[in-house]
């Protein structure tokens, strides 16, 4: 995974520095030596990640973020603070404004690296949202996602994994004055009361007595209904390891004992108004367009929205100068399976193939049934050995077990699938789907339940 960070410092040695690292781990990067400079490039350029100096001449960093923080187009840039101040209330005034997190001078450069990394990863999935919502917008089914109401993060539910009972008493005595907390000692327990009680956020200490507070942690990213809920870790001092894992396994934020009761306070609201954003975008999309936009019978996106959907996609990624591959699945013979077993039991193969496919795919990619038997996903940010790793995936996952039409019969299914890559920046959708087209009939013209790539 890359990204575009871009960084904002008035001493050109310390852009220089940055640049080197971010650029060794091939991130992508985009320099500006003031406030306003920063400003203009936010707007006019985007950015999947600010490094934010805030001794600056002029415009300070705090007024900086303030600024990007109350523009709806900008106002989702993670923002870093980096300042060699080393106050708590310093930090305080950086969340205050809107800051995503820290890094302090001289910059550790795995700090560096897993900060980026990490909340690039976040933004990506965000924008990915925010871009299906504009979709739906512009098929006149969805208001303008810009204007969904912001949230000031209070009034919150919580869960606190600790077994220190010294430790979670103060920490629910400061949290309780703006949300509720409710207090868990056993991880094991706490894994298995989350996915249906609703909580905003999950606070879990890495000191638990006996027990891995990131392997409850890592259990719960790998459950696909807690994968939006938001973590804080809480560790000890000189636990940068354990830190570092955790925010490579998705943890969003974390606190270092003795805990600032402020920045606690202020990090809290961060982490529950970014998930109620990111659920009032999810939900919306789901009510707003389910109907309209996918197939009644799959489930899936229909026809209709991919169309919008891939010029989207196709002018983002010519626009940023990223990937973007597409495939096309085709169930082998599927007639056959009409004619010999009915339309019902054709059906059932279609809901159940739909149902792998989404399995097999990741979070940023879309499916959509074209029609009949024929179905496309749609990868941003993937070049072809990506999508031909996904797309063999796929293939093996629908030939290795049968499909159960009922309790006495099952069938085996194969699939074939062709491969496309965006193809410089006068390539159009329709050029994409044309060359996909194209790789498939020649998987199905070289014997089935293969993987083709296009060859242009």
């Amino acid at each position: 995974m890359t990204a575009r960070v871009l960084i904002v410092d008035d001493i050109e040695a310390n852009v220089k520095l940055l640049e080197a690292r971010l650029t060794a781990e091939y991130f992508e990067t985009l320099t500006a030596s003031s406030g306003e400079q920063a400003l203009q490039i936010c707007a006019r350029e985007g950015a999947d990640v600010v490094l934010l100096d805030v001794m600056m001449p002029g415009m300070d960093g705090f007024e900086v973020c303030r600024r990007l923080k109350s523009d709806p187009k900008t106002q989702h840039i993670p923002v870093v603070m980096v300042t060699a101040l080393d106050q708590p209330s310093d930090k305080v005034k950086g969340l205050v404004a809107g800051a995503d997190d820290f890094l302090t001078k001289p910059v550790d450069e795995l700090a560096l690296i897993t900060r980026v990394k990490n909340l690039s990863r976040l933004k990506m999935l965000v924008d990915e949202m925010f871009m299906r919502a504009t979709t739906g917008k512009q098929m006149g089914m969805t208001p303008d996602p810009s204007v969904l109401g912001d949230s000031a993060g209070l009034g919150g539910k919580i869960l606190l994994v600790e077994d220190h009972a010294r430790s979670a008493e103060r920490i629910i005595e400061t949290l309780s004055e703006e949300h509720t907390i409710d207090l868990e000692r056993d991880p094991h327990q706490a894994l298995i009361n989350l996915p249906d009680s609703g909580y905003d956020l999950l606070m879990v200490s890495l000191s638990l007595t006996g027990s891995d507070g990131l392997r409850l942690c890592s259990q719960l990213r790998s459950l696909d209904r807690m994968r939006q809920l938001p973590i804080l870790i809480i560790s000890e001092p000189g636990e940068d390891a354990r830190l570092f894992r955790g925010l490579e396994m998705g943890v969003n934020d974390y606190l270092v004992r003795p805990i600032d009761k402020n920045e606690m306070m202020a990090r809290v609201r961060t982490q529950i108004r970014r998930k109620r954003y990111s659920d009032q975008l999810r939900n919306h999309l789901e009510e707003s367009v389910e109907l309209a936009i996918t197939d009644s019978l799959t489930g899936l996106y229909n026809r209709h929205y991919m169309d919008r959907h891939l010029q989207t996609l196709v002018d983002e990624a010519v626009q940023r100068g990223k990937p973007l591959s597409l495939l096309i699945v085709d169930i082998d013979y599927f007639k056959a399976v009409n004619d010999t077993h009915g339309h019902q039991a054709g059906d059932e193969v279609l809901r159940e193939f739909s149902r792998r496919l989404q399995k097999n795919i990741r979070g940023i990619d879309l499916a959509c049934r074209l029609g009949g038997e024929e179905f496309v996903v749609m990868m941003p940010e993937t070049d072809l050995t990506k999508a031909y790793a996904v797309a063999e995936r796929l293939r093996q996952c629908i030939a290795s077990d049968p499909f159960h039409l009922d309790q006495d019969k099952q069938l085996t299914v194969t699939a074939s699938v062709g491969i496309a890559t965006l193809d410089g920046i006068d390539d159009t959708p329709e050029g994409l789907l044309k060359r996909s087209d194209e790789a498939l009939y020649s998987a199905k013209r070289d014997g089935r339940n293969r993987v083709v790539a296009d060859a242009a």
